[in-house]
C-alpha cells in the first residue's frame, strides 16, 4: 500500500469511528434527556423528581429520598435510599404504606417528632428526630431543620409552627434547601448561601406564586426548583413565578422539572 493510500485509509477509519462515536454520544444524551432528572454542575448532585413533594437526591454513592409517597412502584427503578427525609405528617409527605413496602435495613430516617409519633414499627437502620433549629452532622453531609409553617390567618390550621421541618443539607460544600409546606416565613427569607432551593407554592395550603418569588428574591439561591405546586384549584402558575424571578434577578436560575407526569 502506498503512503498516500495508507493515509487515506486511516482517515476513512477515523472518520467512521468519529461518526459512530458521535452518534453514540447523541444517542446517550437523548436517552439521558428522557430520564426526567436534573444533574447540577459542577456539584454533580442528581435530582430525580418523583411526584409533587417526593424526590430523590443522589451524590457520589449516597442516595436521599425526600417525602417518599406513591407506593413502591414509584421507586422500583431507583437505588435504595441511604437516608429518608420526611417533612410533615400530611399524606403527601408521610405515606406509611410506601415506607412499609421498602427495605430499610440500611436506611436512616430523619423526621420531625410529630412524624415519629405516627410511624409504625419499621426495620430501619435508625430513626432520628430533628426539631426546628437542630443541626446534625451525618458525616457525608450535615442537616439543619428549618421551620415550616403558615402565616395567613385562614391557613394557620394547615401547618402550625414547630410541627414540620424544612431542611438545609450541606453536601460537599453545596447547600440545598427543601422548603416543605410553608409560606414565605422569616426563617426562609433569612437563609444564606443556598445553592439549590426547592420551593413550594400551592394554595390554599402553602403560599402564592408571588409570595414564593418574593422570598426567593430575598434569600437569592443560585438555582430554584418550583415543586409542590398543585393545590385544590389545580396547578400554580410556575411560569409566572419564573418570570418574576427573571425580571428582578436574572442571576437566579429557575429550573422546571416534571413533577406531575
Amino acid at each position: 500500500m502506498t503512503h498516500a493510500k495508507l493515509i487515506t485509509s486511516l482517515f476513512t477509519v477515523l472518520l467512521f469511528t468519529c461518526k459512530n462515536s458521535t452518534e453514540k454520544v447523541v444517542e446517550m444524551a437523548s436517552e439521558s434527556a428522557n430520564k426526567l432528572y436534573e444533574t447540577t454542575k459542577p456539584e454533580e448532585i442528581k435530582i430525580i423528581p418523583i411526584a409533587h413533594a417526593s424526590m430523590i437526591l443522589a451524590h457520589k454513592d449516597q442516595v436521599v429520598y425526600v417525602d417518599p409517597v406513591g407506593g413502591i412502584e414509584a421507586f422500583s427503578e431507583q437505588e435504595n435510599p441511604d437516608y429518608i427525609l420526611i417533612t410533615d405528617i400530611h399524606g403527601d409527605h408521610l405515606d406509611l404504606s410506601t415506607l412499609k413496602s421498602m427495605v430499610l435495613d440500611s436506611t436512616t430516617l430523619i423526621v420531625p417528632r410529630a412524624v415519629k409519633e405516627k410511624l409504625p414499627k419499621l426495620s430501619a437502620k435508625e430513626i432520628i428526630v430533628m426539631n426546628n433549629g437542630d443541626i446534625k452532622d451525618f458525616g457525608v453531609f450535615s442537616i439543619e431543620a428549618i421551620p415550616m409553617y403558615n402565616l395567613r390567618p385562614e391557613a394557620l390550621k394547615y401547618h402550625e409552627k414547630g410541627r414540620g421541618n424544612g431542611y438545609v443539607l450541606t453536601w460537599d460544600e453545596q447547600r440545598i434547601y427543601i422548603s416543605g409546606d410553608t409560606e414565605d416565613i422569616p426563617e426562609m427569607r433569612n437563609l444564606k448561601n443556598i445553592d439549590i432551593a426547592f420551593v413550594c407554592m400551592n394554595l390554599p395550603y402553602t403560599m402564592t406564586v408571588e409570595s414564593a418569588a418574593s422570598a426567593v428574591l430575598e434569600f437569592q439561591p443560585e438555582k430554584v426548583y418550583p415543586y409542590h405546586y398543585r393545590g385544590t384549584d389545580g396547578m400554580s402558575d410556575v411560569e409566572k413565578f419564573k418570570s418574576i424571578i427573571n425580571k428582578n434577578n436574572p442571576n437566579i436560575e429557575t429550573v422546571q422539572l416534571n413533577w406531575y407526569k
